[in-house]
């Protein structure tokens, strides 16, 4: 009996992986939507206008008439295409060290569908780069790229945004509920003004497509480090460093002292990581120190490990060098992390399905490597998928001279973007994700539990 028990087993699962592999050999070898990728091609040229458009306008994070500027130019856009537009001052600024007095807005738009699913698209607007820097990093094509001041980080964002709801009008489709477009303009200085909104509109949203481009090779992430920040000050005493430096208290040494009995903290086989990047001590030659300050960038991927990291900096502090000396530390958590999901694994490996139809591959990357980015805010609250990456290959991003997109990911890139809400408006992508975890139990060895081998090799 244990023995037939054995074999119906392994019958069953040879039977369930021969299916699943025919499911994926067929998924794999779906033709493309022919009206999508003919409406993906007729959108390159016009996509490359409004990149071409967008990059013209310089909108430096701090240079906030640039970003007012640009606001109205994406609303305008959005508004053509019948979405109801607004531009939203930040109203919730939340204050890090270095946020400036006033933060660009965003812009919100809300396209009115006949379905039930709500899927939000977001990218931001803003640059990391100072006014006046355009002039040597104007928009121009060079064979299959296309260059511009911030076009990779991340003014192709937007433009995929407004020329993927072009092609969803085109088509005429509109089976979605609501589908909402956020534009950032505060996303490089960490979106002090805008991440109460991303979180709270992310929050009653099915899924979040996240514009950041996808890099060289166009990965698809579904996770992003945490990013904090650690402000140490040390105050001590002035004194002539030649007749009387008994006299003072040297803010360098015990800076020093600090800096050095936290160099232990990271732990990167956990993902956390602390390194000490700015100091600063002194005015004269002459002078004994009375004031000296530093700076750390702290990357996690979990809330609680920057909670964790806070409490020990704040404790490691009471130990000083100098008794006489002041140190107070202060920490900020400027973005949180962005962690995998089984939903957003299944979204994600949609998408892969989808690129196949083009006989283009796309990887999925569910491990934080570093960055974070506006994707994280919204997914804090967030009951459905995010996913970051959706934009175009490229890259430079906040270099002087050499940012650029690959012209030959604009189509691809298109076609996903608008086939993923088509199918996520439709209900097709819980289909998919069972398609997956048929996939992945094919691809693991079809093993009689050992329980059962035991028994039948008793009998």
């Amino acid at each position: 009996m244990h023995l037939r028990s054995a074999q119906v087993h392994r019958l069953t699962l040879n039977t369930l992986a021969a299916a699943a592999l025919a499911t994926a050999a067929g998924l794999a070898q779906a033709a493309p939507a022919s009206n999508v990728l003919d409406a993906a091609k007729a959108q390159q040229q016009p996509m490359l206008d409004t990149m071409r458009d967008l990059v013209a306008i310089e909108s430096g994070s701090k240079d906030v008439e640039g970003v007012d500027q640009i606001a109205v130019l994406v609303r305008d856009r959005l508004q053509a295409l019948g979405g109801k537009t607004e531009i939203l001052p930040p109203t919730e600024v939340y204050r890090m060290d270095d946020t400036p007095e006033k933060t660009g807005p965003m812009v919100h738009a809300e396209f009115k569908g006949s379905g039930n699913k709500k899927i939000m698209l977001i990218a931001h607007m803003d640059t990391v780069y100072r006014n006046g820097m355009l002039k040597n990093q104007q928009f121009r094509v060079d064979g299959d790229r296309a260059y511009g001041l911030g076009i990779a980080d991340d003014k192709q964002g937007v433009a995929l945004i407004i020329n993927t709801v072009a092609l969803l009008q085109k088509l005429g489709f509109h089976d979605y509920g609501t589908l909402t477009v956020l534009i950032n303009g505060d996303e490089e200085i960490s979106s002090p003004g805008a991440r109460t909104t991303i979180t709270r509109m992310g929050a009653d949203q099915d899924a979040v497509f996240s514009f950041e481009g996808g890099g060289t090779h166009g990965d698809l992430r579904l996770a992003t480090s945490g990013i904090g920040s650690a402000y140490l000050t040390v105050q001590g005493r002035t004194s002539h460093a030649g007749s009387r430096p008994e006299g003072g208290v040297n803010a360098l040494y015990e800076l020093s002292h600090q800096l050095l009995q936290m160099n232990d903290l990271s732990k990167p086989d956990e993902g956390l990581k602390l390194n000490w990047t700015v100091a600063q001590a002194g005015t004269n030659r002459n002078v004994i120190p009375g004031q000296a300050t530093a700076q750390a960038d702290a990357r996690a991927l979990k809330v609680s490990d920057f909670d964790a990291l806070e409490q020990t900096l704040q404790e490691r502090i009471k130990n000083k060098l100098l008794p006489d000396s002041k140190v107070s530390l202060k920490f900020e958590v400027r973005r949180p992390p962005l962690s995998a999901t089984p939903a957003s694994r299944a979204l994600a490996q949609h998408g892969v399905s989808i690129y196949r139809e083009l006989d283009e591959d796309m990887k999925v990357i569910d491990r934080a490597a570093g960055g974070g980015t506006d994707a994280a805010f919204a997914a804090l609250k967030a009951r459905g998928p995010v996913i970051e990456g959706m934009g175009l290959s490229g890259f430079g991003a906040h270099s002087n001279d050499a940012e650029y997109i690959q012209i030959k990911s604009i189509v691809p890139r298109l076609y996903l973007a608008s086939r993923m809400i088509m199918d996520l408006s439709q209900g097709k992508v819980q289909d998919n994700s069972r398609h997956l975890a048929m996939r992945r139990y094919a691809a693991s060895p079809a093993r009689v539990p050992r329980s059962v081998s035991t028994r039948a090799g008793q009998s």
